[in-house]
């Protein structure tokens, strides 16, 4: 059950932005539990909370009227969650009913829907359950009429089996639309008609001033930043001529002069009226450069920096950028550049998730988190926790490449990337796609394909007039009509996110730019691998720098033998070099060691604490832990003690034990006996003996970690360790070292 407010304020926009935020929350309650922690308040916003305010904000903003400038919030709460149903088609719904049935001026009723495909069958809003197994989820929103937004993942799958679940969900969305609007129009009130209302008067007059003058720009094939100094000086005109005036008496020089300038020239147009505000000068200024820039684009083909429709910006790529990283590339695409790093870890390194629909210790071994500071765009501004932006690129980012990323049964890792966007115009997420992709097979990491991401444009007038753009630029993603990202390999689509601004796509648009975005996913990934250079290549090979990482299964009885009496044992283990996460319940040892020779004798010491004491096995380097009168109690292995009888010390008669061994000496041992009480009888005199009637069989490579394991749990013992060595030899392994 999903509680949801609608409310509006008092006017604090200017036109120019709808001032409309949605807060989405998951309280603890819902699932029966309270909050962690000293204060028992429901916190700051989850992560996952923050992309479900995203997922409801976007189909929901383009639908307010044009103009609305009044303070609008929407409020949704989870109060009652039951553990089967997930809560962010519900929730997109419920904002979309609360804000129908307001005063707030929405045009048309929105709803929210999931598809998933369990064994080959697209199924409407599949239970968690059903999402386990599920090959695609996509949520969907729109009216009754047409589709707003399209957030998805996927195992890279066909497009026409996309087009195919975006038709199943957009009928059932109509189907919950058509019973909103009956409701509303029972109980709804009635809509308010007092938002802003831009002068077309002024609209014409900027038109008239400077639209020949943004053609040429635009036409021009500048860079963006020379654009942007052009246009920022056309718009500067407008408000000299428009608003120089404004709010006094005084009518400015520049305006008196353009209207007796168009007077005498007889030309239409002239005279915007009364002098305008600031805002509305901008207002009416972005109507003149996104009329220039449509119909450029619809009756030329012709783009700002002088591509065709379907032409993708000039790409290059370095690898192994960055000499200390595990792996590392540099994608840079036009003017939008990623500098994207992986890392491989250990289980302990994976990323703890926390969403009400998911258990506690649930974790994700693959994540990626974007950075786009303020520099990436030439600005200064706020650096700190990620904002609502980064948090849903690199979400986005983040599962469009997991699908290619092997499971732990083939790549034992944990994998982590950063995308630090260093320049930015156009479609930093997908750029981060790409150079995540290629940072991981610089590490080392086999993916399954590789992917690249595109995002795709749309020009649509209301005569049903389009023009479909490959690989758009900021420009034209804001003075656009969609922003539709899509991510995959050559053959299927892991990743797709659409926006809409008008009502109107059909399916046989998004069918086009599917067919588009592929076909510029394909050229993308072919830069992307081109080995022409072999230095700006992936490695392919694991780095070099990379921790090598295995899992050890153990008896389930053995799980507190290698964990020692309150962490001895694997304190001391750890000491060797390696990293150690114990799972109990599965009884499974993951380790993380800087190079395979520690890897090694971390898995040997582990084995052998592990191992079942064996009559007649040999365990060199046991350690003497204690001496009596009538013997000496040694440690074969940690947790697993014998006795030594003084009859057994040696070859020839011992009078007193200290006379042979000391507490913390390493000695070489034979079980002889194990009692069933699991009581141990053992031999140096036995091992000794062996050694002289098998003198090619020293029965070091037994244990040959038991050395080292003695020495770090009885510091004393490092010069007796030596000194046995220099006596018996060093081990024919290099296990040991």
């Amino acid at each position: 059950m999903v509680y949801t407010t609608a409310c509006a304020g008092k006017a604090t926009g200017d036109g120019s932005f709808v001032p409309f935020q949605v807060n989405y929350a998951e309280r603890y309650s819902a699932v029966g539990k309270t909050a962690s922690g000293f204060n028992k308040r429901d916190g700051r916003p989850k992560d996952s909370e923050t992309l479900k305010s995203r997922l409801i904000d976007r189909p929901l903003r383009p639908m307010l009227s044009e103009g609305w400038q009044f303070d609008t919030q929407v409020l949704s709460w989870v109060l009652s969650y039951d553990g089967e149903n997930q809560s962010d088609a519900l929730a997109i719904t419920s904002a979309a009913a609360a804000l129908l049935i307001s005063d707030i001026p929405i045009s048309r009723a929105v709803a929210g829907v999931r598809v998933g495909e369990i064994d080959g069958e697209l199924v409407i809003n599949p239970s968690l359950e059903q999402m386990a197994q599920s090959t695609l989820d996509l949520v969907l929103a729109g009216t009754s009429q047409a589709v707003l937004m399209i957030e998805g993942f996927a195992d890279f799958l066909p497009e026409e089996r996309m087009i195919e679940a975006v038709e199943l969900g957009h009928a059932a969305v109509g189907r919950i639309c058509d019973a909103m609007e009956a409701w509303a129009a029972e109980v709804g009130k009635p809509k308010r008609t007092d938002g802003y209302q831009l002068d077309p008067q002024l609209v014409a007059g900027v038109q008239d001033l400077v639209g020949a003058e943004v053609r040429d720009a635009y036409l021009s094939g500048m860079s963006k930043a020379q654009r942007a100094e052009a246009i920022s000086a056309l718009k500067q005109r407008c408000l000299d001529v428009f608003a120089g005036g404004a709010g006094s008496d005084d009518v400015s020089v520049d305006y008196q002069a353009y209207q007796v300038e168009k007077e005498e020239g007889g030309g239409e147009g002239g005279g915007a009226g009364p002098l305008a505000s600031a805002s509305d000068v901008g207002l009416a200024f972005k109507k003149c450069e996104s009329g220039v820039m449509r119909r450029l684009v619809l009756d030329e083909g012709h783009r700002a920096d002088g591509r065709s429709v379907t032409d993708v910006r000039p790409i290059t790529t370095r690898c192994s950028v960055l000499p200390r990283t595990h792996g590392s590339a540099l994608f840079t695409r036009g003017e939008t550049q990623a500098l994207a790093v992986a890392t491989l870890g250990s289980e302990g390194d994976a990323q703890k998730t926390n969403s009400m629909a998911t258990p506690d210790d649930e974790v994700s071994r693959f994540y990626l988190q974007y950075f786009f500071p303020p520099s990436s765009v030439g600005e200064t501004g706020r650096v700190g926790a990620p904002g609502r932006r980064e948090l849903g690129h690199g979400t986005l980012a983040e599962r469009a490449l997991a699908p290619a990323v092997p499971g732990a049964d083939v790549f034992p890792y944990t994998v982590r990337v950063e995308s630090t966007i260093t320049e930015s115009n156009g479609s930093s997420s997908m750029a981060s796609v790409c150079g995540g992709c290629l940072s991981m097979l610089d590490a080392g990491v086999p993916l399954a394909q590789p992917v690249a991401g595109i995002a795709m444009g749309l020009v649509l007038e209301p005569t049903g007039e389009f023009t479909v753009l490959s690989d758009i630029l900021g420009s034209e993603d804001a003075l656009g009509d969609m922003d539709f990202k899509v991510a995959g390999s050559e053959d299927g689509v892991t990743a797709f996110q659409m926006d809409i601004k008008v009502e109107g796509i059909t399916l046989d648009i998004m069918r086009r730019a599917l067919g588009q975005a592929k076909e510029g996913r394909r050229y993308i990934l072919g830069e992307m691998l081109r080995e022409t250079d072999p230095a700006r290549a992936p490695r392919r090979a694991l780095s070099p720098l990379a921790p090598r990482v295995a899992k050890v299964e153990i008896p389930q009885e053995k799980v507190g033998a290698v964990i020692g009496p309150q962490g001895k044992t694997v304190r001391a283990l750890q000491a060797l070099g390696a990293t150690i996460q114990i799972d109990s319940d599965s009884a499974t040892v993951d380790i993380a060691a800087p190079d395979a020779s520690v890897l090694d004798q971390t898995i040997d010491a582990i084995n052998a604490i592990a191992a079942e004491v064996q009559v007649g096995k040999i365990y060199t380097g046991a350690v003497v832990t204690n001496l009596a009168a009538f013997g000496a109690f040694v440690e074969i292995i940690p947790g697993k003690s014998g006795l030594v009888h003084i009859s057994e010390l040696d070859e020839s008669r011992v009078n007193e034990v200290a006379d042979v061994v000391k507490e913390g000496d390493l000695v070489d041992v034979m079980v002889v006996d194990v009692k069933d009480n699991g009581k141990m009888s053992l031999s140096r005199k036995a091992a000794l003996q062996h050694r002289k009637d098998n003198p090619g069989d020293t029965g070091l490579d037994v244990d040959s970690g038991a050395m080292i394991r003695a020495a770090l749990r009885f510091p004393g013992a490092v010069k007796d360790m030596h000194r046995w060595i220099e006596q018996n030899g060093y081990p024919g392994d290099a296990k040991g070292e």
